[in-house]
């Protein structure tokens, strides 16, 4: 049986000041109306539904995300209780899933990710689902197509195409390769040879595998990290589950999955992505979200711009944000926070965050 995992434990602090401590970027509404989580969920409803949907976060971000996702289960909110990165996280949901059921098969996602549309994004997790029943051992991820020489993405290099998956599987239209190799985030030089070469994706970060592969995977990888699951797991149903739960997992040493499993792992295929996808890892990201003004602005909410150009204006609703004679700034107004960057300097949020915390002011995070 097919289960997600939903990965929505990050901070966002690169959306500051829209995103907070307990509302980060995958509990707001960059892309439409619902919040980047309830998107993620709405798109699986077709393949899985909210009963077999395990959302993966911070312990204090349980609650507000049981607000935003009524139809999820209690036991399916799994707060972690201490930040571990994805390996962790994707090992605790495994265990979980493969005691309910031990021969599921698992799809992995953040939650915060734009990808468009549902059919064919479900069209491509069908088809992952095909190549794990036709090799049980397989372990499948999704590679976005290059469209400009990315240094912030890591990279999977495509080796020979494979052609199984069922009978229908080339009807689809979704192609499938055998990996050669991940490669880590690259410089600009060699990013632009991996384009130039068309042999090489993005890391999509979206998984689709056994549950009891990937933890046999981990176990094989990361013995000490393998143990303390194990014993979170032995713990499930009892009394002192949520004791050993915080114990165990604290006690983990994070990495990420690709570091843990992928990168070593000799059976991974990867599916070049037939969706539109979008990390939206910046406030320019909601340049290519939203349909940009006759002067190169991007809007969400209330904004007067005078000789205003090439900026991204994101307020509250019931607040107008009135600009003379800028460009290529970024402004977000809050109810008690505002920021204005230039967008060359982006990066600098968390920055400012940092700064914040430091000060005390923790009143603005």
């Amino acid at each position: 049986m097919l289960y997600a995992v939903i990965m929505a434990g990050g901070s966002g602090t690169r959306f500051w000041p829209a995103s907070r401590t307990l509302r980060p970027k995958q509990l707001l509404a960059l892309s439409g109306q619902r919040t980047m989580i309830q998107s993620t969920s709405d798109r699986l409803a077709g393949l899985v539904p909210p009963q077999r949907q395990l959302i993966v976060t911070n312990k204090i971000l349980v609650d507000p995300i049981a607000e935003q996702l009524p139809t999820h289960p209690a036991e399916n909110l799994i707060g972690e209780p201490a930040k571990r990165d994805t390996a962790p996280c994707i090992g605790l949901a495994a265990a979980l899933i493969a005691h309910q059921d031990p021969d599921a098969i698992m799809a992995v996602m953040p939650s915060d990710h734009v990808i468009g549309t549902d059919e064919q994004f479900c069209s491509a997790i069908s088809a992952a689902e095909r190549l794990v029943i036709d090799d049980p051992e397989r372990i499948v991820t999704f590679g976005i197509k290059p469209t400009y020489p990315a240094e912030s993405f890591g990279y999977i290099q495509r080796g020979p195409a494979i052609e199984s998956g069922g009978p229908d599987a080339g009807a689809s239209g979704v192609k499938a390769y055998q990996v050669d190799q991940f490669r880590e985030k690259p410089n600009q030089e060699t990013a632009t040879r991996y384009l130039q070469s068309g042999d090489f994706y993005w890391n999509s970060g979206i998984f689709l595998w056994r549950a009891s592969v990937i933890l046999e995977a981990i176990k094989a990888n990361q013995p000490a990290m393998y143990s303390h699951i194990q014993t979170i797991a032995d713990a499930i149903g009892s009394p002192d589950y949520d004791k050993v739960l915080e114990k165990e997992f604290c006690a983990i040493e994070g990495t990420s999955i690709d570091y843990a499993v992928m990168e070593s792992y000799s059976n991974v295929a990867v599916i070049e992505a037939p969706f539109q996808w979008d990390d939206v890892g910046s406030w320019q990201s909601l340049g290519r979200l939203h349909e940009a003004d006759a002067d190169g602005n991007t809007v969400v909410g209330e904004h007067l711009g005078i000789d205003t150009t090439g900026s991204i204006i994101f307020g509250e609703p019931g607040h107008t944000i009135v600009t003379i004679g800028v460009e290529d700034l970024i402004v977000v107004q809050t109810k008690d926070a505002t920021l204005v960057a230039p967008k060359s300097a982006e990066e600098r949020v968390r920055e400012a965050v940092k700064r914040l915390n430091e000060s005390g002011r923790t009143d603005c995070l």
